[in-house]
């Protein structure tokens, strides 16, 4: 069983490119689908991704396949035992994550928000395995979400210097994501 539960297209804000990605229920439990073509520097960057996840959330594996510029990309990431793994290498700065975030897209938002589903007014710590790009490496990204109306949520990664409200559709997308991302998901019961 395999459904198409919603689907999001972004504008990147900070650069050229695009995103698009399907939410799917599957037997196991979730999928994220999607595949991000923008510009880094120059160089055209093309990477596809999936993302498993239990019925709580809790990130199973990804895969990421495509390209950055010339140089071809091909990644298999998963919880090992008590440990992240890069194509089967252990991954120590991530140790203990139990979400993953891919740093080229911001469709890995969702997995935290749906897990954790922050309360309002309160902080919900957000740790991940964060895929820092261009590096294509492994390490910790502390995170921190905080519920402030029905569809919008504080975000800050004090790594990047980074805080601000993010917009939320219903599904966990996030559609307003300022000066990086924005936009628009399509589901079946619109």
């Amino acid at each position: 069983m395999t459904e198409i539960v919603a689907a999001v297209l972004w504008r990147r804000l900070d650069t050229e490119g695009h995103d698009a990605c399907a939410l799917q229920r599957v037997a196991e439990g979730w999928r994220l689908d999607g595949q991000a073509v923008f510009d880094h520097d120059g160089k055209t960057c093309r990477l596809s991704y999936s993302v498993e996840c239990d019925d709580g959330w809790r990130t199973r594996g990804a895969t990421v396949h495509g390209a950055v510029g010339l140089d071809r990309v091909t990644l298999d990431i998963g919880p090992g035992s008590g440990e992240w793994l890069l194509n089967g290498e252990p991954q120590p700065a991530a140790r203990g994550c139990v979400d993953l975030d891919l740093g080229f897209t911001p469709a890995t938002n969702l997995v935290a928000i749906r897990r954790l589903a922050p309360k309002q007014d309160e902080d919900t710590p957000a740790p991940a395995a964060y895929l820092a790009f261009p590096e294509l490496r492994l390490e910790r990204l502390e995170q921190i979400y905080r519920r402030k109306g029905p569809s919008t949520l504080g975000y800050s990664a004090p790594a990047y210097d980074y805080e601000d409200v993010l917009e939320v559709d219903r599904h966990g997308f996030v559609t307003q994501y300022p000066g990086l991302w924005t936009g628009r998901v399509s589901s079946r019961d619109e």
